[in-house]
């Protein structure tokens, strides 16, 4: 039982000087220049991925607008198929008649 309250003794006590130091650790010029040079990392890495995304929009634009032509290339052809056929059918009518 004397074991458990030595331990959260220690405990408390590290705790608080870990709080102490560590808030004076954080707060010291080594620790600003690390958060400087970290940000300075996802600012530039930021800036890889909006150009990255921008070229994907673009071909992705560029995709959509060749599936266009091919959609109308498409039903262009069936439209004149469908003339065709119907040009067909009727100058067989005709000869049968």
């Amino acid at each position: 039982m004397l074991k458990i309250k030595w331990e959260k003794i220690c405990l408390f006590a590290g705790g608080a000087l870990l709080g102490s130091y560590g808030v004076k650790l954080l707060t010291s010029q080594d620790a600003k220049k690390l958060y400087t040079n970290c940000t300075a990392a996802v600012l530039r890495m930021k800036d890889e991925v909006i150009r990255d995304v921008a070229t994907i929009v673009e071909n992705a634009e560029d995709i959509r607008e060749d599936a266009r032509d091919i959609n109308e290339e498409r039903r262009k052809a069936y439209t004149r198929k469908q003339i065709e056929d119907a040009k067909a059918l009727l100058a067989n009518a005709g000869e049968e008649e």
